[in-house]
C-alpha cells in the first residue's frame, strides 16, 4: 500500500467512518493521471477522447444507449453526471432539475412537484431529482435536450429511462468484456455543496458503488471531477483515484464563493493557482476557449500558455467540449452560415491536440477518434 493510500484511509476513517473499507488504489506507474501532480509531465502519447454524457449527439444524454454508442464509436471514457434521488440514489442526469431532459411536465401525477428553488445562489424553476424516488424516477422517460439542435435524436424521445450510477458501471464493465478494451468513467459530481445542504451527499455513495463494481483498482480508469473545490479536496483524502477540477472561462466555484473566498476560475490559472490545484487534483478540465482563445472575430488564434503551464505543474489537461455543431464553433472552423450545421471539427480537434492537451470531452466521439487518429499517424 503506498503512503498516499494509507493516509487517505486515516483520513477517511477519521472524517467518514462509513466509508473505512472504501479506500481507491491509485493508479499504476504510467497510467493517466499517475503522479498527482508533484513533477512536470508531457502531453500523453495518445490523447484521450471522452464521450461527453456518453454519444450525446447521437442519443439523448445521460441515457444507457448514449453511453453505449460512446463505448461502440470508439471512446476511451464515457462521463455520467451524478445527481441524487430522494432516496440517495445517484442517477445520471447533467442537471438535478429535469423537466428539460425527461417528460416530467407529461405527469399529471408529479405537477405538484414542480417548484423553484436557488442552486448554487440562483433561482431554478422547474423538477428535481432530489424530489423523487428512485422508483418514481424510474416512471420518466428520456428526451433529447437541444432538439432544435438535433433533431434526429427526437425520435429516441421517450425510449430510454433515467440510468442509475450502478447501471452505468455495469454497462461499461460489460462493454469492457464484450470489445476487449478497458473503456474508463469520468463521474461529475454535480452541486456538491447544494446537495450537502439537504443531506444527500455525493462523494460517498460515488465511492461506495465505485467499491462494489470494482472499479478501484490499481489500473481503474477513473477520473473524478468537478467545477467546486471543496469536495474534491475531500475526495482527495478518501480515494486515491485520479482527480479533475473542472474550470470555466469566468466566474468561480461556487463553494468558494459562498465561504467567501477571493479563489476565481481566473485566479486559479495562475502559476501558483495552477500549483495549489495540483496538490489535490491530477488533471485540469479548462472551458476549451482558454487554451485556444477567440479574438473579436470570433476565430481562434494562437494556443494561450495554460496548457503548458499546467503540465509544468504536473496537471494534465482535457478540454470540454468539442461539439461538431457550427454555433458550438470558433468562427474559423465553422463551414457556412447554418449553425446547426456541421462544422470543421476535424481541424478543430487538430488545433487543440497540437496546442498539447491530454483528452478532450466530444459530444461526437466518432469525430474526435477519427481527428486524433489522424493526428498520431501524422506524426
Amino acid at each position: 500500500m503506498t503512503s498516499r493510500t494509507l493516509l487517505a484511509a486515516a483520513a477517511a476513517a477519521l472524517l467518514t467512518p462509513a466509508l473505512t473499507s472504501v479506500v481507491i488504489s491509485a493508479p499504476a506507474a504510467g497510467q493517466p493521471g499517475d503522479g498527482h501532480g508533484h513533477h512536470a509531465v508531457s502531453q500523453l502519447r495518445t490523447p484521450l477522447v471522452v464521450g461527453h454524457r456518453g454519444a450525446s449527439g447521437h442519443r439523448p444524454e445521460h441515457t444507457l444507449a448514449s453511453y453505449r454508442k460512446a463505448i461502440e464509436l470508439g471512446a476511451d471514457y464515457v462521463e455520467p453526471d451524478l445527481v441524487s434521488t430522494k432516496d440517495g440514489v445517484l442517477v445520471a442526469r447533467h442537471e438535478n432539475e429535469i423537466s428539460g431532459t425527461t417528460d416530467v411536465a407529461d405527469h399529471p401525477e408529479f405537477a405538484d412537484r414542480r417548484t423553484t428553488k436557488v442552486i448554487d445562489g440562483r433561482p431554478v424553476a422547474g423538477w428535481f431529482t432530489e424530489d423523487f424516488t428512485l422508483a418514481e424516477l424510474k416512471t420518466l422517460r428520456a428526451k433529447e435536450r437541444l432538439p432544435q439542435v438535433r433533431p434526429q435524436n427526437t425520435q429516441y424521445d421517450g425510449q430510454f429511462e433515467v440510468p442509475t450510477f450502478a447501471e452505468v458501471l455495469r454497462l461499461v464493465r460489460a462493454e469492457s468484456r464484450r470489445t476487449g478494451r478497458t473503456v474508463g468513467l469520468a463521474p461529475e459530481t454535480k452541486h456538491p455543496t447544494y446537495f450537502d445542504s439537504i443531506g444527500l451527499s455525493l462523494e460517498e455513495p460515488m465511492l461506495r458503488t465505485l467499491h462494489r463494481y470494482g472499479f478501484d483498482k490499481p489500473r481503474s480508469k477513473v477520473l473524478i471531477q468537478s467545477f467546486e473545490v471543496g469536495n474534491l479536496r475531500q475526495l482527495d483524502k478518501m480515494t486515491d483515484l485520479p482527480i479533475e477540477q473542472l474550470v470555466d472561462a469566468a466566474g468561480g466555484p461556487y463553494d468558494q464563493a459562498a465561504a467567501g473566498t477571493p479563489v476565481t476560475y481566473s485566479s486559479m490559472l495562475t502559476p501558483d493557482g495552477l500549483r495549489a490545484v495540483a496538490r489535490y487534483a491530477d488533471w485540469l478540465g479548462p472551458n476549451k476557449d482558454l487554451v485556444l482563445p477567440r479574438d473579436a472575430t470570433g476565430a481562434t488564434g494562437e494556443p494561450s500558455t495554460l496548457v503548458p503551464d499546467a503540465h509544468r505543474a504536473g496537471l494534465r489537461v482535457v478540454i470540454w467540449t468539442i461539439r461538431d455543431e457550427n454555433q458550438f464553433m470558433a468562427t474559423n472552423f465553422r463551414t457556412g452560415a447554418d449553425p446547426v450545421a456541421k462544422g470543421n471539427v476535424h481541424d478543430e480537434i487538430l488545433a487543440f491536440l497540437d496546442a498539447g492537451v491530454d483528452a478532450l470531452f466530444a459530444d461526437y466521439p466518432d469525430s474526435a477518434v477519427a481527428a486524433r487518429d489522424d493526428w498520431l499517424a501524422a506524426r
